[in-house]
């Protein structure tokens, strides 16, 4: 359980409770999506090319087999996509979340990101949305690497501070 990590560096005073932050890229990514929707605990998050809707993402991904062997086909069973969708709770979100995004995505298309960005931005919460031009899941481009960094940390000073 992620929260049972965040707890346990609290209780070792490793992490601030008043200051947490949570961020990643790809399955990273689906994480701080959907710890957003779960707890508000988390005051600056930060979501690289994450998955926000596993049905669409299932229809749209070039490589669907992992969510098939774990899930089975969102047609025939589609109650574990749904439950498993951080688009689900997003009514629930409060935490300002910065979401990059390569544009020629083909493992975690740019729809899962524009889906969740709408969505925080029609429930009121602090977004923003960066797409990466000619970038697909791993940005190669230094310009675009070095402005990822220079946003995260951006991001992080400005909610976490």
């Amino acid at each position: 359980d992620l929260m049972a990590g965040v707890d346990y560096l609290i209780a070792r005073g490793v992490a601030d409770a008043e200051r947490l932050g949570i961020g990643g890229w790809s399955y990273g990514g689906y994480m701080a999506m959907w710890a957003v929707t779960q707890t508000p605990r988390f005051r600056a998050a930060v979501a690289g090319a994450g998955l926000s809707d596993l049905t669409s993402e299932f229809g749209t991904e070039d490589e669907p087999a992992y969510d098939e062997w774990f899930y089975g086909l969102p047609y025939e069973t589609p109650a574990g996509f749904v439950k498993s969708s951080p688009l689900t709770y997003v009514r629930a979100a409060r935490t300002p979340t910065l979401i990059l995004q390569g544009e020629a995505d083909v493992i975690d298309p740019i729809g899962q990101s524009q889906e969740f960005y709408r969505a925080l931005k029609r429930y009121g919460v602090p977004a923003e949305f960066v797409v990466y031009p000619r970038e697909g899941h791993g940005p190669k481009e230094e310009k675009h690497r070095l402005d990822i960094l220079q946003r995260v940390v951006g991001w992080y000073e400005r909610y976490l501070k």
